[in-house]
């Protein structure tokens, strides 16, 4: 007989409420005071004891992680609802759609780069897929490579973390403009796009430079 473990057992139902009561309280807390707010005020703002908390997360850093991969695993629904689009067009919903979720998460979205998870092996797989079917239709530009889309998510994060406090919806004219230069052109891109391997050494250097001291 298969002795089950108590981490794959399913949580009581109380014990699921808090935990969701714990994330939702842990996104509307790190978006207003950043990734240094304290476990004891996420706990506050969930409404239950900070023992609760420990009991569903041992530490901060696993409610970090906890979060992290909520948002990977709502992006790869999000891509995958966009694979099912007719005509080549889920590239662009696709953006359109993780880049308001993104915007709703923008407090610790940094962390979300920080990250080689095996689920962020899914969503690239999924965008590859998505700028493949937009080539097909013609709606995008054909020297568009997915190095290109993950730098252009990328510059989504700065441009978040600048106007948030003060223009929460000037992402939105960002990702317009990125948007509008996808789309198909007379001539190709003067420049080469960034080869994976060199993308990947640029998001290992963010990883590093992002370590506590």
């Amino acid at each position: 007989m298969t002795k089950i473990t108590n981490a794959e057992r399913p949580l009581r139902k109380d014990a699921a409420q808090h935990r969701q009561q714990l994330l939702t309280a842990a996104v509307q807390v790190f978006n207003e005071q950043g990734m240094d707010a304290s476990v004891t005020e996420i706990a506050r703002v969930a409404g239950v004891g900070i023992g609760t908390l420990y009991r569903r997360f041992p530490t901060k850093e696993a409610l970090v992680d906890a979060l992290i991969r909520e948002i990977l695993s709502t992006t790869i629904q999000m891509a995958r609802d966009a694979v099912r689009s007719p005509d080549g067009v889920g590239l662009e919903r696709f953006l359109e759609a993780s880049s308001a979720y993104q915007a709703e998460h923008a407090g610790y979205l940094r962390r979300l780069w920080n990250t080689d998870h095996e689920m962020v092996k899914t969503v690239r797989q999924l965008i590859a897929r998505l700028l493949v079917d937009a080539k097909k239709h013609g709606l995008i530009r054909h020297d568009l490579t997915s190095t290109d889309l993950s730098l252009a998510m990328f510059s989504l994060l700065g441009v978040l973390e600048a106007t948030l406090p003060v223009a929460p919806d000037a992402w939105r004219r960002h990702l317009d403009l990125l948007i509008a230069g996808m789309r198909p052109a007379a001539a190709d891109l003067p420049h080469r796009a960034l080869s994976p391997a060199s993308l990947d050494k640029v998001l290992a250097t963010h990883k590093a430079s992002l370590r506590p001291e």
